[in-house]
């Protein structure tokens, strides 16, 4: 049992300890029980049923509980706790730091042991024994018992950086950095801690449920190389979804029908050239057209995909409470749209390719 202490006075020399210099009691059950009865039923007389005399070690000392003696060691707690005090169970006082408890035992040796007595002269190996005497007064644990061995598991010494030279780490963070601005394209992800790697592969971008706590982004930029180099960097960190991929894929097919429009007009300006009737010409002027027909109808199924993730990312967006996610996710339907205008003047520009065909 635990009972906290009122004012306690080292040997008769030392100045006594200030007013409310307070510290924590902690008595065996059955002698935790009687000083709590008698504290509470406010007896006058608990100056004769519980006393307290420290040695001039000021780390041992006897405890009496209704005159039986008890062996009392003062130990250091892992860190300092406050007590309060209240009258109403309401408004609490702070009266005090406590950063020590004196723990009574009924088989402990009442006096200090005499080896702890004897000095040395040499003032080094004085200090090496006073540190090793302090630490037999540290206690490793907190007052209730979650937090037993605390000492160990939340005050354990911090890593030495050793190893880590800021300099090479910022050098490190700016090679990141500029290899992502030389990126073609550039994904991030915001991972929740819990969060395996399968369930983010499954899912994708878009069809992304509110209550899902990944999140990823996609930026377009110009750039090089680096993009694979990037990839196979970052390809452990974080789990690339299905969508992404399908927009990289997006993103060659655009490049492919650009190709392929300027080959077609190529195509067909040599066909003019070289054809002599006028037959030959028809011909030539139909299979392009039979071309650029059938891109048309890719880009049209691609910007009816394109459009109903837009439509996805926006309803997304109107279900986010929080800022921050929000200012992500709209920062992808923005790339959406632009995606969508990119598809929608490429159709135009086969339409028109396709309507001077006919004419011709």
């Amino acid at each position: 049992g635990t009972a906290g202490g009122g004012g306690m006075s080292k040997g008769k020399d030392d100045a006594p300890h200030e007013l409310e210099s307070q510290f924590v009691l902690r008595l065996p059950p059955e002698y935790a029980s009687t000083v709590r009865r008698a504290v509470q039923s406010g007896n006058v007389n608990l100056k004769d049923r519980l006393t307290i005399e420290l040695h001039a070690d000021g780390r041992h000392g006897i405890v009496r509980v209704d005159r039986v003696p008890l062996a009392a060691k003062l130990v250091d707690l892992p860190c300092i706790i406050e007590s309060l005090k209240t009258i109403d169970k309401k408004t609490f006082y702070k009266t005090a730091d406590i950063c020590q408890m004196l723990v009574c035992t009924v088989d402990g040796d009442l006096y200090p042991p005499l080896e702890e007595q004897t000095v040395a002269t040499d003032p080094k190996a004085n200090k090496k024994k006073d540190k090793d005497r302090e630490k037999k007064f540290i206690w490793n644990h907190g007052i209730t018992l979650p937090l037993k061995n605390v000492r160990k598991r939340r005050f354990r010494k911090t890593a030495k950086k050793k190893y880590i030279e800021s300099p090479d780490v910022e050098k490190e963070v700016k090679r990141l950095l500029s290899t992502d601005a030389e990126a073609v394209s550039v994904r991030w992800e915001v991972i929740a801690e819990d969060e395996t790697k399968e369930a983010d592969n499954h899912g994708s971008l878009t069809s992304l449920d509110i209550s899902s706590p990944g999140m990823s982004g996609h930026k377009q930029g110009h750039g090089s190389s680096e993009h694979d180099e990037l990839r196979e960097i970052f390809n452990d960190i974080s789990s690339s979804s299905e969508d992404e991929d399908e927009r990289d894929h997006h993103d060659d097919e655009d490049l492919n029908i650009m190709d392929t429009e300027e080959d077609l007009e190529r195509q067909l300006q040599d066909k003019l050239n070289e054809s002599d009737g006028q037959q030959q010409e028809n011909e030539g002027s139909n299979q392009i057209a039979m071309g650029i027909q059938k891109q048309i109808d890719n880009l049209k199924s691609k910007l009816q995909e394109t459009q109903d993730r837009r439509k996805r990312q926006e309803d997304l967006i109107m279900k986010v409470e929080n800022l921050a996610l929000k200012t992500r996710l709209q920062a992808v339907l923005d790339e959406f749209k632009q995606q969508e205008e990119r598809e929608k003047q490429q159709m135009a520009s086969l339409q028109e390719q396709l309507e001077s065909l006919m004419e011709k």
